[in-house]
């Protein structure tokens, strides 16, 4: 039997750092040399030592309305002192239906029904369970299989695993899900470097949904699934007329067209949601992130009318027509924080101005065209990656250091391997957006 040692009373303090496992962060690296924030404000982080710096990355592509918003703070303590938690299984509570209902006002089209769940990647491997129930309640359950794309992030569940592109995330967890085909990704740097916007080219790299049609049959396939603007695999917008053809291949071959809006929803392109922006409608959409200014960890699948009767009206017996949840979905606190947010969106025009936002970031980091050190620089709406020239033996290098130098000039940055991904609260302004451009070329200059 496993003998497990006492901990002594002088093994940890109170703020030890070994105890926390940090996601997604090099541990030991981080705790030699901890960046620690203490608080946070509008479009700016406080950090231990009192330093405010600039929140570039709006958390992690999330705090759209900025920090401590007042209004989702109170909504949030009043939802805690009136109801704190109900399990919304054969229960319910206003707010989530509040919520569902504002959710569904607010998509395109007949996308009307909402299934809560807590994150993005929650949301991603509800998505494809719908997918496969909904072909199954048509009499099609042979169509099991995905169409993902290289260079896509879909979260960290097996299901989003399987259908992403980015080989570190997938390398070691095997074979993941079977029977899942990559759509080629759509970076060229040959063709598209330095575009502002959507890029001309690469309408054809959709056309590869054919062939995988062709290679698997399209009766064995559930759906495609795509960021409609690529995110951490480096700001990727869709050519002209991608997002097009794929809705026009999906619909010929009866396929299911996933949005991952993780990022794009909420007004980072100065629309709700991405699928307005391109006009093209999906059948689902999945969400998280901005849908609670991150305050409360939320996500959503908004599902098309005829997806949710084929799964619903189409079952038999008295059980749960659709055999899936979490023990949060549609937890008061969070729905109480998504109200509110969507209320700030609504009350301070945030898409507005996020249109507004774009054309300066546009105009602003464009300017960095001329550094030798500058490979390329792509963006859309309120998102952009700067993408340097590798150092020689070193990728990634400049990024890390650049990213130092930035926070030394007040702006916190988002590193990538040799990029850097832009994605500010919707509330900064043009003199925020200058202070990081001049912080990168300063930074530019000053690294090898």
């Amino acid at each position: 039997m496993l003998k497990i040692p006492e901990p002594r009373a002088d093994q940890r303090s109170r703020n030890d750092m070994d105890a926390f496992w940090m996601p997604f962060t090099a541990n030991r690296a981080f705790k030699a040399d901890p960046l620690m924030i203490a608080g946070a404000k509008g479009n700016h982080y406080i950090l231990e030592n009192g330093r405010r710096v600039l929140d570039v990355s709006a958390a992690l592509w999330c705090v759209n309305a900025g920090h401590g918003r007042t209004e989702i703070v109170e909504a949030i303590q009043a939802q805690a002192a009136t109801l704190d938690f109900v399990a919304n299984f054969n229960n319910g509570a206003t707010p989530a239906f509040e919520l569902a209902t504002r959710l569904s006002l607010l998509a395109p089209g007949d996308l009307n029904r909402v299934f809560f769940t807590n994150s993005g990647s929650e949301s991603v491997d509800s998505a494809m369970k719908i997918a496969m129930a909904f072909h199954a309640a048509r009499g099609e359950g042979q169509r099991q299989r995905f169409v993902g794309r290289q260079m896509a992030y879909h979260g960290v569940g097996f299901g989003g695993l399987s259908v992403a592109g980015l080989g570190p995330n997938r390398k070691t967890f095997g074979t993941l899900l079977p029977g899942v085909a990559h759509l080629p990704h759509t970076l060229d740097h040959g063709r598209n470097a330095f575009s502002k916007g959507q890029p001309e080219y690469g309408v054809e790299l959709a056309d590869a949904l054919e062939g995988i049609v062709a290679m698997n049959d399209a009766s064995t396939i559930a759906a495609v699934i795509v960021e409609p603007v690529g995110g951490a695999g480096g700001v990727l917008p869709p050519p002209k007329g991608y997002l097009e053809r794929l809705r026009q291949i999906c619909d010929k071959h009866g396929l299911l067209l996933i949005f991952d809006e993780v990022i794009t929803g909420f007004g980072r392109l100065g629309t709700t949601f991405a699928a307005e922006y391109f006009n093209v409608l999906p059948d689902m959409i999945t969400c998280a992130k901005g849908l609670t200014n991150a305050a409360v960890p939320m996500g959503a699948v908004i599902v098309r009318d005829g997806i949710f009767d084929a799964i619903v009206e189409g079952s038999v017996g008295p059980g749960p027509e659709f055999s899936h949840g979490y023990t949060y979905s549609g937890h008061p606190l969070a729905a109480a924080a998504g109200i509110a947010t969507l209320n700030v969106h609504r009350d301070e025009d945030l898409n507005g101005k996020a249109r507004v936002l774009g054309a300066e970031i546009e105009a602003q980091f464009h300017t960095l065209a001329d550094h030798p050190k500058v490979k390329d620089i792509r963006n859309l709406g309120v998102l952009a990656a700067v993408q340097f020239h590798s150092r020689e033996g070193a990728p990634g290098a400049r990024s890390r250091e650049l990213r130092l130098r930035c926070l030394e000039g007040g702006a916190l940055l988002r590193a990538g391997v040799d990029n850097v991904l832009i994605s500010p609260p919707l509330t900064f302004t043009a003199e925020d957006v200058n202070l990081v451009v001049t912080q990168i070329r300063k930074a530019l200059d000053a690294i090898e």
